[in-house]
């Protein structure tokens, strides 16, 4: 349905409408983009940050970084990983400039099976912002939602103050568990469950209200609400913007550049389709999950077991790859 010129001038666009019901967050490192689209919060990841770090406008970064490593000194091994946390806070430093909310910096995927790696390097990326003047109020430290993942974040919140964004979330085991865990905030993933539904199955095509991962998405939001616990919602990784608008209501949603464009160019009147009401009156049980349960539940979901696995390979390929720039 199209809108009038006239009608247009009147209306807010789709993303001006989404913004009264869901806190927007911009998925990237581009900062131009942050400027363009005012987000309240911003997320990163080693795949943002290695695509913003080869644009010749972060150079200085980039550079920045490299004579962070090299005054620290070390093994060259031990240099790049400095220089890679540094350029993570650099750019986290940056984008907190442009917006009033929070930024997610991610842990290293290769130390998704280790707690204790994760704890460490979450508290030292927490240094480096300290010594940017910047608090850690205004950080998500984004940690893989596996066991050890989860147990770190939960370690994480309840005994240093510090707030995690629980990232590569597939499985409705790892959401409860998150939960248990009290996590700030978590990020399942909406497109690539849809990636895996296409790939596998026969069906091809979805309508926003039928698609997996808009599904996955809204059971969780309403389990959260109906049990009351505190950690946000954001939804992440959307293949196209029907998958947004299928959940506007849903606490946060971050989204890509692209597709904030999109919305920002549509005119059509948005539904709220998740609230608080209604996931209070569905029906769904509440379970409890210690370490055997969740890893038996989270393995019984062959597409969740897949893209966890795949989504940490993932990463830690970036990571590799932004070393070697680095390097």
């Amino acid at each position: 349905m199209s809108v009038s010129p006239v009608k247009r001038q009147k209306m807010e666009s789709v993303l001006d409408q989404l913004k009264h019901h869901t806190t927007v967050v911009a998925d990237t490192g581009d900062f131009n983009a942050i400027d363009e689209y005012k987000p309240l919060d911003a997320t990163t990841n080693p795949s943002l940050i290695l695509a913003a770090a080869q644009m010749p406008a972060y150079q200085e970064l980039v550079d920045d970084a490299v004579a962070y490593g090299k005054k620290l000194g070390g093994s060259e091994e031990e240099q790049i990983k400095n220089a890679c946390d540094k350029l993570f806070v650099l750019f986290g430093a940056e984008i907190l400039k442009r917006i009033p909310g929070r930024v997610s910096t991610e842990v290293d995927a290769r130390l998704s099976f280790d707690k204790e790696g994760m704890i460490q390097r979450a508290r030292r990326l927490i240094d480096l912002y300290k010594e940017a003047g910047i608090g850690k109020d205004r950080i998500l430290i984004k940690l893989s939602s596996t066991w050890e993942g989860i147990q770190a974040g939960k370690v994480l919140e309840a005994e240093y103050g510090i707030h995690c964004n629980m990232t590569l979330l597939f499985s409705f085991a790892q959401a409860v568990a998150c939960a248990e865990a009290g996590v700030t905030l978590i990020s399942p993933f909406v497109g690539r469950i849809l990636d895996w539904y296409v790939a596998n199955g026969d069906k091809k095509t979805y309508e926003p209200s039928e698609d997996p991962g808009v599904k996955s998405v809204t059971k969780i939001y309403n389990y959260y609400k109906k049990f009351g616990y505190k950690t946000i919602v954001m939804g992440a990784s959307f293949r196209n913007t029907g998958e947004i608008k299928a959940l506007t209501g849903c606490d946060y949603l971050t989204i890509s550049p692209k597709l904030l464009a999109e919305l920002s160019k549509e005119y059509v009147k948005l539904t709220p389709t998740l609230s608080v009401k209604e996931a209070q009156a569905c029906e769904l049980e509440k379970i409890h999950l210690d370490e055997k349960a969740f890893r038996w539940h989270h393995n019984e979901d062959q597409m969740a077991v897949e893209k966890l696995s795949d989504g940490i390979r993932r990463f830690a390929a970036d990571a590799i790859k932004l070393e070697r720039m680095l390097k």
